[in-house]
């Protein structure tokens, strides 16, 4: 069993907002595979269902903890303490304003990079489980990145975001399968971005 985490905040007032981007991708899978209803367990709204594969069917929770971003580690550590998971039955679908706009990549373990969200899960099951980060660009300067994380996506980028999110729904069965790499492959193959790594455009944009 798998449980794909999608962080965010809660609340229509957050909902379009570039740091609710993981929300929207395990909503496209859940409406991609046809889980069941949304209902409210583990400090989060969860839907159940199954992700098919060549292998054969692989049962899946997606979990939106409501508990506010920073704080995602207590809804997604008491999952994964009910059903007796591993961390690496663990995929947290997040922003990463150090990826260039529509681009994914996939990480298993490491450090958190100042996303407290990640922080916060890593507190409760360790950091040994798997990141699905969606690139949503860095605004060019530390001091902007609250405002631009908590603001909606702007009509312009829509298309490149529905793009990127179907494209997680589609290639599902490669990350139930375990196959990371090649759902990085897949995501990127169906939803082709820039490949520019905004950490370097930041380091331009603050050099005098």
């Amino acid at each position: 069993m798998l449980i794909l985490a999608g962080l965010g905040n809660p609340g229509p007032r957050f909902a379009g907002n570039r740091h609710n981007v993981g929300c929207m991708a395990v909503d496209q899978i859940a409406r991609r595979w046809g889980f069941g209803p949304e209902r409210s367990r583990f400090q989060g709204l969860a839907r159940e269902g199954v992700i098919e594969t060549p292998q054969g069917a692989i049962k899946a929770l997606i979990l939106k903890p409501q508990t506010y971003y920073n704080d995602s580690g207590n809804a997604v550590g008491e999952a994964l303490k009910f059903y007796k998971l591993s961390p690496a039955d663990l995929v947290v679908f997040h922003d990463e304003i150090d990826l260039a706009p529509g681009r994914f990549r996939m990480k298993a373990g490491g450090g958190a990079a100042g996303n407290n969200g990640i922080r916060s899960i890593t507190g409760q099951v360790g950091p040994d489980f798997r990141r699905a980060r969606l690139g949503v660009g860095h605004p060019g300067h530390k001091d902007l990145v609250q405002g631009h994380v908590l603001s909606d996506f702007h009509k312009v980028e829509q298309a490149w975001l529905n793009d990127l999110l179907l494209a997680c729904a589609d290639a599902a069965p490669l990350l139930a399968a375990g196959e990371d790499e090649k759902y990085q492959a897949e995501v990127m193959r169906l939803a082709p971005a820039e490949k520019a790594d905004t950490r370097q455009l930041r380091q331009d944009r603050e050099t005098p």
